[in-house]
């Protein structure tokens, strides 16, 4: 299983770009399946979810072509099947999407259960909930959802709680619902918006996209449409946040500073010097070691619950100590005890870790178990004194593109090894 290796102790330093947002381009690429003309999409990342995303779309019919620069073109008119096997949905959560498109579509949905990353209880209920809203007949047998109606009809929907998945779901099924729809506690998340934007670009009338309140007035028929992916807000903050860690001066071209406001305001907080520019950002430590933050998780605007593993790994070697609250998901702290292994001073009470900031991690074999607590763990080791080691970086794969190539050509001493064992056998014969 193939590992990561990080030699610590360098400073991050020039200039790298950011990838399209995995976030945004997996529901612009479930959406293109509502319409009945081919579309094409640019800016996408090469990452393992986008792939899964695309075999699921050629399992259930749709014609996909991918150029030298990632774009790609669906054509879903040869959509024949409307089931989304357990073999693909069990390794990416965000399968669930298909559901919404494929019943306001075709009528019909089989959607396995959702796996993805074990960080907690989230629920598909407010999804199947606002179908059943909609009009849709909805249940789940041998494992499955279930979801039929011939035509979905627009209701008022008031979500229990905050749900990006959700909102973009039950947004792309009323695009193509009779009447009149309203999504109330609706996501506000930029990618939210962005896929707002891609489904208007197709002919979906939607408004409030950015807002609690979304009104989508459905359409008889949408067609195709060309679509550029936003960059990614949290790669861009993970990349941020290992310039500060290493005390280095960075900067990030195809950006959106703009999304990153509470994550910004952090990172001053930090003691970095921060400047931007429509598409770019800039991060300059000035060698200085970084002030301990307290941070608490919550919905968009506020600070983003996939940033918490990497500001935690921030402040484990920060100045003084800070306090990560985690509200959107329980069981979001599994990296705590990996990076306590390098020398880390957390302690966990409830839904908080206290952590202490410690002049030096060490380098050690650490495990990843989630896609941002791989990040986290990557940036540990970067500031750790020798080699760290991070397993199971199948994780990362499926959320950073190039994470090797773009951390090296800010200097970082990184690699991809075979596996664990193979880089500690290869320093034994050494």
């Amino acid at each position: 299983m193939a590992a990561i290796e990080i030699t610590g102790g360098t400073a991050l330093e020039g200039e790298t770009w950011i990838s399209g947002a995995k976030n945004a381009v997996l529901p612009i690429l479930v959406a293109s399946i509502l319409g009945d003309e081919p579309s094409r999409i640019g800016n996408v990342p090469h990452l393992r979810d986008v792939t899964t995303t695309m075999e699921l779309l050629g399992q259930l019919g749709a014609s996909l072509a991918v150029d030298e620069q990632m774009n790609i073109e669906i054509d879903p008119r040869g959509i024949h099947s409307c089931e989304a096997p357990y073999e693909l949905v069990k390794t990416m959560r965000a399968s669930i999407l298909v559901l919404g498109p494929l019943v306001a579509r075709h009528g019909r949905a089989v959607v396995s259960l959702p796996g993805g990353c074990a960080i907690g209880s989230r629920p598909v209920n407010l999804h199947l909930r606002g179908l059943e809203q909609l009009g849709a007949k909805v249940s789940v047998q041998n494992g499955n959802i279930v979801a039929e109606a011939p035509r979905l009809t627009g209701a008022r929907i008031v979500m229990d709680m905050v749900t990006v998945t959700g909102t973009e779901n039950l947004m792309m099924a009323a695009t193509l619902a009779k009447g009149t729809t309203i999504i109330e506690n609706a996501a506000q998340e930029p990618e939210v918006i962005d896929l707002a934007n891609y489904l208007k670009a197709m002919g979906a009338q939607i408004e409030g996209a950015g807002t609690h309140v979304l009104t989508i007035t459905g359409v008889e028929r949408l067609g195709g449409a060309e679509h550029r992916v936003l960059p990614d807000r949290i790669e861009t903050g993970t990349f941020l946040v290992a310039a500060a860690m290493t005390g280095g001066c960075i900067k990030l071209t195809n950006a959106a500073p703009h999304d990153l406001d509470a994550v910004l305001d952090k990172l001053s907080e930090t003691g970095a010097e921060l400047a931007s520019g429509a598409d770019w950002i800039s991060l300059d430590m000035k060698g200085q070691r970084p002030r301990a933050v307290d941070i608490t998780t919550s919905p968009y605007p506020a600070f983003p619950t996939d940033m918490q593993a990497q500001f935690t790994a921030m402040n484990t070697i920060a100045e003084g100590t800070g306090i990560i609250t985690e509200t959107v998901f329980e069981n979001r702290f599994m990296h705590v005890q990996e990076l306590q292994r390098l020398g880390a001073d957390i302690s966990l009470k409830g839904n908080s870790a206290v952590i202490r900031g410690v002049d030096v991690l060490h380098g050690a074999p650490i495990m990843a178990t989630d896609l941002r607590a791989s990040a986290g763990l990557v940036l540990a080791g970067l500031v750790a004194r020798g080699k760290t080691l991070v397993d199971r970086v199948y994780h990362i794969d499926r959320g950073y593109e190039l994470i090797e190539e773009k951390l090296g050509q800010l200097g970082a001493r990184i690699r991809r090894v075979e596996s664990v064992e193979a880089a500690l056998a290869e320093r034994t014969d050494s």
